[in-house]
């Protein structure tokens, strides 16, 4: 990467929050709520599935993977989010080294060299992760930071940017439920998107990694939402993850889905410059797609960590629609995440970390300011432990 794109890119979230932290030392035992980081206990039947396959590590994969692993995941596409077939294993998807990657990639193949007489934009939410404006500087792009706030439901407004803005937009990241805020696109929200993709011209990436972690109804989501308006999935590719359906993020496995055209660009770029995925974890991905009990536990987990939150904390949290995040406002989350690890040892992440400034040098218009982002990833006696710390801060 040049010096000019790293110098357009801060320090990551998780190197700010060292350099805050310094040689602060925590004030009790320390409780890290700052990474988002699923660990759990893995499947019996994902290591069956990597033993059973493990000679299969003596040969180089396809970068389509497996038959096996395409039929599971479009089965599992097919029948997750109600599309009747709709998505064909052999055009309509490909698996990916975890969605971060896939995210990260996917502009090289797509992004043009010019849109609507200049730069071309790709738009994304303010907060957002961070992968999305590596993505777009490092393909030419510049990157556009919509702000996801409390006005306008931790979701940004891509309809309220101007239409000179949007007919320069390439393409645009939304992701939901939202990573830090929890917050859930609607049928209407998601409508929205695709009708000004089609009227400006551009591709709408969905980052959906958290879709199967939610704790009233499952979200609306892309696909089925792009089948109803439009019969099929042009202008849509959306990335979803074992790492968090399935709470298995060092088995770095994903799935990108979608348009047949954008598959097919993607996957010659791929075929050249991407990584493959070894046989054995194609097999235990497989597996895993094919399995819903172990997700169904998964989420269950994730509701009695979310209850505990909400008595221990009460008014002074929103409750997220899915995700496994608090997104707890204070009046400045740099100063509350030192305070806590001073004060309690409970280690959380500025909400300010993952955003940046509306207008430049005032650091209040970072929309992630006043909010510091709390990962229920820990057993649930940790987590009471360091929410209860939280709260006598709070």
């Amino acid at each position: 990467m040049s010096q000019t794109l790293l110098s357009a890119l801060p320090a990551g979230p998780f190197a700010q929050l060292a350099t805050l932290l310094g040689e602060t030392s925590p004030g009790k035992p320390p409780i890290s709520l700052a990474v988002g980081d699923p660990s759990g206990t893995v499947p019996d039947f994902i290591i069956e599935a990597l033993t059973k396959n493990a000679s299969a590590f003596g040969n180089y994969p396809a970068i389509t993977g497996t038959a096996d692993w395409r039929q599971a995941a479009g089965d599992w596409l097919n029948t997750r989010f109600g599309l009747g077939g709709a998505i064909n294993p052999e055009k309509n998807l490909l698996p990916l080294d975890g969605t971060r990657e896939g995210l990260f990639s996917v502009l090289f193949p797509l992004m043009p060299l010019s849109k609507g007489g200049g730069k071309p934009i790709v738009a994304m939410p303010n907060p957002f992760y961070q992968c999305y404006a590596a993505a777009a500087l490092s393909a030419g792009a510049e990157p556009l930071y919509v702000p996801a706030t409390k006005q306008s439901g931790f979701l940004p407004d891509y309809a309220a940017l101007p239409k000179d803005v949007l007919d320069r937009i390439a393409a645009l990241y939304i992701c939901s439920p939202s990573n830090p805020e929890g917050a859930v696109a609607s049928e209407a929200y998601w409508q929205t998107v695709f009708e000004l993709a089609e009227r400006h011209d551009f591709i709408v990436l969905a980052d959906e990694c958290y879709a199967d972690i939610y704790f009233d109804a499952p979200p609306a989501c892309a696909l089925p939402a792009r089948l109803a308006q439009s019969g099929g999935f042009t202008r849509l590719l959306t990335f979803h993850s074992l790492s968090k359906r399935s709470g298995l993020p060092g088995l770095r496995s994903g799935i990108v889905a979608g348009c047949e055209t954008l598959i097919e660009k993607f996957r010659a770029f791929r075929n050249i410059a991407g990584p493959t995925i070894p046989t054995p974890i194609l097999a235990a991905s497989a597996a895993a797609w094919r399995d819903e009990t172990h997700v169904a536990q998964g989420r269950a987990v994730y509701a009695q960590k979310l209850a505990a939150a909400q008595r221990i904390l009460g008014a002074r949290m929103q409750k997220p629609a899915g995700g496994f995040f608090l997104w707890l406002e204070v009046a400045n989350g740099e100063e509350m995440a030192l305070r806590l690890w001073r004060e309690q040892g409970v280690r959380v992440l500025p909400g300010a970390y993952m955003g940046r400034e509306i207008v430049p040098g005032k650091t209040q218009s970072n929309p992630g300011f006043s909010y510091i982002r709390a990962a229920l990833v820990n057993d649930l006696s940790t987590i009471m432990t360091a929410l209860e710390r939280v709260s006598e801060i709070l």
